[in-house]
């Protein structure tokens, strides 16, 4: 299973199962932000990780 997280230049945020959870609390580390049409918009110089779930 693959895991998602988003890093900015000075935070990382959690690991998360599903991308949709990843952006969804991107804006509590200042990553990105969710637009009225639900579309995910990061911010400059944001990172999306992935890892495979061990």
């Amino acid at each position: 299973m693959t895991q998602y997280r988003f890093v900015t230049p000075q935070r990382r945020g959690k690991w998360y199962d599903r991308l949709s959870q990843a952006q969804a609390f991107a804006e509590r580390i200042g990553a990105g932000f969710l637009d009225s049409a639900g579309r995910f918009v990061a911010y400059r110089g944001t990172v999306l990780e992935m890892r495979q779930k061990p």
